[in-house]
């Protein structure tokens, strides 16, 4: 602790313990907390104590107040635990008499303030943060306080009681690895004092007619399984096992709900997952008998493990499956294609009964669906799915809900009616067909597929965001169907699902609603990202009326869409322009309109959104080569820059740079220096021609004034990339051993401007208006100034001073200490006159 802050502790002690002042803010003393908590970690001698005494009178002073206010009471009851960390601070507290009067029967704990939750939190943490060695274990053992925290597991207060479930599973694991001295047996003797009080507590718990005991004491051993892999832990569940393996089966136990993850937490753990087949053996008898909303949650966690058993993997997909199967069996009867189960885990009536039931169908089915596509992402699966026929139940659930399928069986007419317009259900369905492409398998329905996707895309009923779900997942196919088609010569199949599509396409370009036409632009611009090479997709593409309708959409009245509307036109330009190869129509699309469309909009759209869109497709043409086709390539850049470096919207500014940084990494390379971007180059290089034509392009273009001008920039991001764009500069210009050479070159005028920069440029954003005049003489135009303002700035410094944070003054310990006299005020400066 420096001298200052030792200095300002006891008058801010002072002021928190006097019921007059006004309470200070709650983040200043979370502040303060943390300050003492580092102080703390750093020193666990008594020094802290013993040279601040003012920490001891101030916990005192808090206890002797008749009322305290609540947060200062748990403020003191965390501070109090954060000293009783260390053992030495704890036998001095004890030696007080603090910590009994804070944490013991006769503290807050049996006072009117102890109704307030941020009391009972306060003590619970200040327990926890003591609870670092044993005499602390046994103080709050043998003080009886082990009752008061089994209370807490049931708080009002979420908070509090999870955090009494968290020290309990604590102070359990402290006693044990703290107090054994030879390995565990399940005897009760074997266990040390404090752990056998936790254990036995838990055992009466799980043996009670109470259902919260019950649930308290599964949520303890769940985060203890969760956070310990310690081999004691198997000695602990072996005397619990039996009584919590009959929750499974005892209808009048209602706590199946919390067996899924205190399975899935031992699972994960070696001590389980490696042991022989009785704790697989409860986990099949769970995917048995839990109900399949439980068992899906377990089903899926099990799949995601490496050590597992295949026939547990086997059934735990067959219960995942379940519901999938039924929607199949339910479309038609007798089944017409074969079903995704050869048999059932569990009773499949149980599965027909959730799904027949308007308040259940909906949110099993996405579960199940959610639970799928998260086992569709593993990089490898553990299992072999029936990848067709989980895709063709998928197709049948997307027709029950836009009632394109109309089942013979009852229960099939029953679903049908519940999933009718259920958003839920497509979004949900949609997601798991996007995932399914990427999986081999399925192949023999993409038609079908497609059927149904392109109904929901011409269907008016599809709602917006149905629509952007069938969108995504309309792309991933037809990402799949080029590489069927470049296989399997299927492009006649390919070229009409290509049609069809666009034809889509461009009623939904004219759609009233804004989402619609922003989600249409969306789908566009991924599909020429991915299929541009594809000469169907091309020829499709430019028949059709989409370009011209995107294009329109430039002009669209709600700024969402013409953000949209200029990256799906910067992309179809890689067909339109761009294209190596002239395409068939291409004639009449007219490059030179649209790139002075895209300035407008950077120059003149009123919203960011457009504009943000408009430079960073500018960076993309630039950074593929495509701008030395439209025009000058210098004149491309030293328009764009001009126009931007004023923008108000600093991601638009920070675009530009990035622009700016793609243009001088492919000048440098076209110029013949060694390695882009910005390599030290060697001397030889460096007093070649190739210098001085750089310098000449890079003023030219105006870019030195813009970077300079951007080190200045109220917005710290611009800042930073400037000043990196600038220091790779310098290094391609000057190498190490002649850039302290360089410092003392050049005449005096311009060391004068050069100087005056300098000192302007460390003023940061206060120095933007000195700069917009070009800045006293010096000349962002000339090169000579140029290399010699790279060679002489101290780059390193800006940089440093950027980086930094902007609160690294004011989150000080002694500027905390401030704040909070501050906040507090003193009593004279509080009391007002009456009269």
């Amino acid at each position: 602790m420096t001298r200052e802050c030792s200095l300002l502790l006891p008058r801010v002690c002072a002021a928190l313990a006097d019921p007059r002042q006004p309470g200070s803010d709650d983040t200043c003393l979370e502040k303060l907390l943390d300050w003492f908590r580092d102080l703390t970690e750093l020193d666990p001698t008594v020094k802290l104590l013993q040279d601040n005494p003012c920490l001891t009178e101030f916990i005192s002073s808090v206890l002797a107040l008749p009322e305290p206010s609540p947060s200062i009471l748990s403020f003191t009851l965390r501070l109090a635990g954060i000293l009783a960390a260390s053992e030495i601070r704890f036998q001095h507290l004890q030696q007080e008499k603090l910590l009994i009067r804070l944490f013991g029967r006769d503290g807050p704990l049996n006072s009117a303030v102890w109704e307030d939750a941020s009391v009972r939190s306060g003590w619970v943490e200040g327990v926890h943060s003591m609870m670092h060695h044993q005499p602390a274990l046994h103080f709050l053992c043998d003080d009886g306080s082990i009752d008061v925290i089994f209370t807490l597991q049931g708080d009002p207060s979420l908070f509090v009681a999870s955090a009494a479930s968290q020290l309990l599973v604590h102070m359990l694991t402290l006693s044990v690895e703290s107090e054994t001295t030879k390995p565990l047996s399940t005897k009760d003797c074997d266990w040390p004092a404090c752990a056998q009080m936790i254990i036995k507590r838990i055992e009466d718990s799980l043996q009670s007619s109470s259902a919260s005991h019950i649930e308290q004491s599964l949520k303890l051993l769940t985060s203890l399984f969760g956070s310990c892999r310690a081999t004691w832990t198997e000695v602990l569940w072996l005397g619990v096992a039996k009584q919590i393996e009959s929750f499974l089966t005892e209808e009048t136990v209602q706590a199946q709900h919390m067996l899924a993850n205190l399975f899935l937490n031992m699972a994960w753990s070696p001590v389980f997952c490696d042991a022989e087949g009785s704790f697989w053996a409860l986990v099949t008898s769970a995917l048995e008998h839990l109900t399949p909303v439980q068992a899906g949650p377990l089903a899926v966690g099990i799949l995601r493990l490496y050590k597992c058993p295949q026939d547990v993997r086997i059934q735990a997909v067959t219960v995942l499956l379940q519901p999938m199967d039924c929607i199949l069996r339910a479309a038609s009867q007798p089944l017409e294609y074969a079903g995704l189960l050869d048999e059932s885990v569990s009773d499949p009536t149980a599965v027909e009964s959730l799904l027949s039931s308007k308040s259940s169908c909906a949110s099993l089915l996405c579960q199940t669906l959610a639970h799928l596509e998260e086992l569709l992402s593993l990089i490898r699966l553990p299992v072999d799915l029936p990848y067709t026929s989980l895709l063709r139940s998928l197709m049948t659930i997307l027709q029950f809900c836009n009632g394109f399928l109309c089942p013979a069986s009852p229960l099939g007419s029953m679903i049908s009616r519940i999933l009718i317009n259920s958003f839920r259900v497509q979004r949900s369905a949609l997601d798991v067909i996007a995932a399914l492409s990427e999986k081999k398998g399925g192949d023999s329905l993409i038609g079908s597929l497609f059927d149904v996707l392109l109904a929901y895309l011409e269907s008016p009923n599809t709602s917006p965001t149905v629509l952007k779900k069938t969108f995504q997942a309309t792309s991933k196919w037809l990402m799949r169907l080029q590489e069927l088609s470049c296989s399997n010569s299927q492009w006649q199949q390919t070229q009409k699902i290509l049609e069809d599509v666009f034809l889509v396409l461009q009623k939904r370009l004219c759609s009233p609603c804004w989402e619609v036409r922003d989600s249409s632009l969306e789908f566009l611009t991924v599909l020429i990202k991915y299929l541009r090479d594809q000469d169907e997709f091309r020829q499709s593409l430019l028949s059709s009326e989409v370009p011209r309708l995107t294009e329109n959409l430039l002009e669209d009245p709600e700024s969402y869409v013409r953000a949209s509307a200029v990256t799906a036109v910067g992309h179809l330009a890689f067909i339109t322009y761009f294209a190596s190869e002239s395409p068939v129509v291409g004639n009449q699309y007219n490059k030179e309109n649209t790139v002075a469309k895209l300035q407008e909009i950077l120059s003149t759209d009123p919203e960011g959104f457009p504009r943000r869109a408009v430079i960073s497709i500018f960076t993309k043409w630039l950074r593929q080569g495509c701008t030395g086709q439209l025009e000058d390539t210098e004149q491309f850049v030293s328009r764009v820059i001009q126009t931007v470096e004023y923008d108000l919207d600093w991601e638009v500014r920070l675009g530009g740079l990035e622009l700016v940084e793609v243009f001088c990494s492919q000048t440098i390379c076209q110029l013949g220096l060694p390695e882009c971007p910005y390599a030290p180059v060697s001397s030889a290089v460096t007093s070649s021609i190739h210098q001085d034509e750089l310098l000449q392009i890079f003023c030219r273009t105006k870019l030195f004034s813009f970077l300079f001008r951007s080190l200045c920039d109220c917005d710290k991001p611009v800042g930073q990339r400037a000043c990196d764009i600038l220091l790779g500069l310098r290094s391609s210009f000057y190498p190490i051993s002649t850039l302290k050479d360089s410092q003392g070159t050049g005449d005096s005028p311009a060391r004068d401007s050069i100087a005056w920069l300098q000192r302007t440029l460390r003023q940061g954003s206060l120095a933007q208006n000195f700069l917009t005049d070009g800045g006293n003489g010096v000349d962002f135009q000339d090169p000579e100034i140029m290399m010699l303002a790279l060679g002489t700035i101290d780059l390193e410094e800006l940089h440093d001073e950027l980086n930094k944070s902007s609160d690294h003054v004011e989150k000080s310990p002694q500027s905390l200490l401030q704040d909070i006299l501050a906040t507090v005020g003193t009593i004279e400066e509080n009391e007002a006159d009456c009269y």
